[in-house]
């Protein structure tokens, strides 16, 4: 078990703008960044991190945390495994405690299955490197294809020996059990025995986009047509191919960088374009282009450059699922390579510098393209143009920005010599039946794809301040937001003149609380109050980190909406010398407002169960006492709300 000071050191290191950094891309907006959420599908963002308070959180959605939150979250990992990815990426060591049995077993199967997969990794890489077979087969067809051994290394490709089970007896020996051979796929069972998948394969590890090993794809060296060329993992628990983009993980600085992706079909096409220093490019590995996908693009850039490897037939049955992109308002251009080359070959024969100006000069915007490409086909057949303007508008509705589509619509007019107003009549026919369809709640997904209605950030929900649970979450809101400031109160000193004492803030308010005995009624808020209490009978305050890194999301989750405004105060106020009464700059009064109002609460209702019991009760002595009792709460509660300018009425 992770020890508490490595959790302190971890989450003391990390920085939330470079972990969520990582997965999306962050404007900056004020002191805050924003980017769309990789929770939801949204096409505003919504998200927005907080470099100085350390945190994350979707106004969309609701998702809200800080770095291990997110990385929990997104990589779907429990609490200690998202501190060992975060200590791995600031290179922080990792001090741990015995585990109990019990603790062994809870490591989950998906971790299993990942530590498997990594397990395979280093096997296939060990066998290509450190076997004859593995050079003289797997290294020499990489040298063959001219990839460096720096490049085979970063993308840390491998090799699988010829045996039928080399790999499967040997993870079987090192402890890995048979039934994650099978659910991983790296094995296959028939008759009782297990099989190597990739046996005689050079390796293509598929990785997500923290680095984590998915799954592999395997290519055959050998000319036997009863095998498939490429064979891939199967679904499972981990790795699922329609939200998995070949080398993701190496291209997602690049591609924030450069706010472009370069998109591609294969393995050896990513290799090749890194290898010549494009390194803003992932793969589909063959498959269409799924909208999962096309999310995970969107979290680093709104631009995809497809490079195609000048196949008519395979760029046309493309196009659906660019007309998908269109829809999610990426901008696409196209990239065709010279006839018989793909990014691949065209970037072994060519000079890097000269790969990177054919791409760079030669991409053009997805409907210019289509429109030249289709206008080529129609041979001044007028049918067949009315078919293409169809085609054309059908792609141009589906843009999502009004000027974008109008832009397009002219373009394409001049094109095709076609007055303008008709490709506007036919794109308004198209969305507004498009509309009708979705306003009666019927189908036509087989015509045009209809837009998923993505709802706005809603506000957050008022809540009545008057209410138990506010008054308990704005004591938490201040003791996190100010725990550790000091602040002066006045006193009488022993010759009665008055005298400003520095107190520590979380002191203040938990002694405060005790003295009178109140408690909580929300758990998680009693929970965190008494994280204080416990913390100063050690006189030691908590510190915001410790709650917003919970191992217990609920008291992670509360902190963040505790702490976590969506406003933030104008430079303008400050350059124009305005004057705003700032919340630090009264903190003892708003402190002891926040005290105040939290007695009021508790007393009214211990007023209000009182004169139940009044009503109820019909012992004599029993009535005195509760009376009495009655008598010295309304007091102390006229006096509370006297002090917080306030009238009892009843």
């Amino acid at each position: 078990m992770i020890t508490r000071e490595t959790i302190d050191n971890i989450i003391s290191a990390v920085k939330i703008e470079e972990v969520v950094g990582d997965f999306i891309s962050l404007r900056r907006r004020g002191v805050n960044l924003l980017g769309l959420c990789p929770f939801h599908n949204e096409k505003t963002p919504s998200f927005t991190v907080s470099p100085v308070k350390g945190i994350y959180k979707c106004f969309g959605c609701g998702k809200a945390g800080n770095a291990v939150g997110f990385i929990m979250e997104h990589e779907h990992l429990n609490y200690p495994e998202a501190l060992r990815y975060l200590a791995k990426k600031y290179q922080i060591e990792i001090g741990e405690e015995e585990q109990t049995p019990e603790q062994m077993q809870e490591i989950s199967e998906k971790e299993s299955l990942f530590n498997l997969n990594e397990f395979a990794r280093k096997y296939f890489s060990s066998v290509l490197f450190d076997t004859e077979e593995g050079k003289a087969v797997g290294l020499a067809y990489f040298r063959e294809r001219e990839i460096r051994e720096d490049i085979i290394k970063k993308f840390q490709l491998g090799f699988s020996p010829g045996t039928w089970n080399g790999f499967a007896e040997h993870a079987i020996q090192e402890g890995y059990k048979k039934d994650l051979l099978l659910k991983t796929g790296l094995a296959l069972e028939k008759d009782g025995k297990l099989y190597d998948r990739f046996h005689s394969r050079v390796i293509f590890p598929i990785h997500s986009a923290s680095g984590r090993t998915l799954g592999f794809g395997g290519r055959i060296l050998t000319s036997d047509k009863n095998r498939p060329k490429y064979v891939n993992s199967p679904e499972s628990e981990i790795y699922n191919k329609s939200k998995t983009l070949y080398g993701i993980y190496f291209a997602r600085t690049a591609i924030a960088r450069t706010d472009n992706c370069y998109l591609v079909e294969g393995y050896t096409d990513v290799i090749s374009l890194h290898q010549a220093g494009i390194e803003n490019v992932v793969a589909s590995s063959g498959t269409s282009l799924t909208a999962d996908q096309v999310r995970m693009i969107q979290r680093y850039t709104s631009n995809i450059t497809i490079l195609y490897d000048g196949d008519p037939a395979g760029i046309k049955a493309s196009f659906r699922g660019i007309d998908m992109v269109l829809e999610q308002g990426l901008n696409v251009k196209i990239v065709l390579f010279p006839d018989n080359e793909d990014p691949d070959s065209f970037a072994r024969k060519n000079h890097p510098a000269e790969t990177e100006k054919f791409i760079t000069g030669n991409a053009v915007n997805f409907i210019s393209f289509k429109t030249r490409l289709l206008l080529d086909e129609t041979k001044n057949d007028p049918v067949k143009k009315a078919g293409l303007i169809k085609d054309i508008v059908a792609s141009i509705s589906l843009i999502p920005d009004a000027i974008t589509r109008t832009l397009f619509i002219r373009e394409c007019a001049d094109m095709m010599n076609v007055p303008e107003q008709i490709l506007v009549n036919e794109l308004n026919k198209i969305r507004r039946n498009r509309l009708n369809r979705e306003l009666q709640g019927q189908g036509g997904a087989d015509d045009i794809p209809v837009p998923e209605m993505i709802a706005p950030p809603q506000p957050e929900t008022e809540t009545d301040n008057s209410s138990a649970e506010s008054q308990e979450k704005e004591i938490l809101r201040l003791l996190l937001l100010y725990g550790t400031e000091v602040v002066h109160i006045d006193q009488t000193d022993e010759n009665n003149d008055k005298v400003k004492v520095p107190v520590i803030v979380a002191d203040y308010m938990v002694h405060d609380i005790r003295r009178d005995e109140l408690e909580f009624d929300n758990k998680v808020y009693a929970v965190m109050f008494e994280e204080y209490r416990a913390g100063l009978d050690m006189d030691q305050v908590p510190e915001r980190s410790f709650f917003l890194g919970h191992e217990e999301k609920e008291i992670a989750y509360a902190t963040v909406d505790l702490i976590f405004t969506p406003y933030e105060l104008s430079e303008n106020w400050l350059k124009h010398n305005v004057m705003i009464d700032m919340e630090e700059d009264r903190l003892i009064v708003r402190l002891d407002y926040a005290l105040l109002s939290f007695k009021a609460r508790k007393i009214d209702r211990l007023l209000e169960d009182l004169h139940k019991k009044l009503q109820s009760n019909d012992s004599v002595e029993d009535v005195i006492m509760v009376q009495t009792k009655f008598r010295d709460l309304k007091a102390k509660s006229i006096q509370i709300h006297k002090k917080l300018n306030r009238i009892v009425i009843r």
